[in-house]
């Protein structure tokens, strides 16, 4: 088929904008933001798991340093009776006395030991609520860079929608002013050659 050297030049015109029309959609598909939104998505994701067991732990420790406070009030409760009734000069049997005085001393040491237990649980206690903490504030650092990086490609994708919108309009008009028969077997070549138009 021969074509009009106006027609030509047409193609030659047509051609350019497809290929500036490809170009400006593999840049729309290929933005650097794509790959780091997904990235930010993920490391949301991850550190919402591990704020949930950080959660879980914290949760799990304020009922260990309750059980460990309720442990000691019966034992304190018992000293502190006891001691009253060695103060008060109520037991006056030396044996019953001596049975006494050890009670004091074992419930004094059972008493060091449940405050240790309880130290460290309080300890685990707030290790575990500063790591939630930090989680809680490295997720948003997260947000706040994944809402930047959203606003970034959301604008550059504007931009390109904007080069697109004309390059499509401007392709329109040049092909409208080309025979039919001639846009359809340059539309076939293209295919044929893997070219979108």
């Amino acid at each position: 088929m021969r074509a009009a050297p106006t027609d030509q030049r047409g193609l030659l015109d047509l051609q350019a904008l497809d290929t500036a029309i490809a170009q400006l959609e593999h840049r729309r598909a290929s933005l650097p933001e794509h790959a780091r939104i997904a990235e930010g998505h993920k490391a949301r994701a991850a550190l919402g798991e591990a704020i949930v067991a950080a959660s879980t732990a914290v949760a799990d420790l304020e009922l260990d340093v309750a059980k460990a406070e309720s442990d000691l009030v019966p034992v304190r409760e018992r000293q502190a009776r006891d001691q009253q009734r060695l103060d008060g000069g109520a037991v006056s049997d030396g044996k019953q006395l001596t049975a006494l005085i050890d009670e004091i001393e074992h419930l004094k040491r059972r008493i060091s030991d449940l405050e240790d237990i309880q130290l460290e649980v309080m300890e685990n206690l707030e290790a575990a609520t500063a790591e939630h903490t930090r989680l809680v504030t490295e997720r948003g650092e997260v947000e706040n860079s994944l809402r930047a990086l959203i606003a970034a490609r959301d604008e550059q994708l504007a931009e390109i929608d904007a080069d697109l919108a004309q390059q499509r309009a401007a392709r329109e008009r040049v092909a409208s002013g080309l025979p039919e028969d001639l846009v359809g077997l340059y539309r076939r070549i293209a295919e044929e050659e893997g070219i979108k138009a």
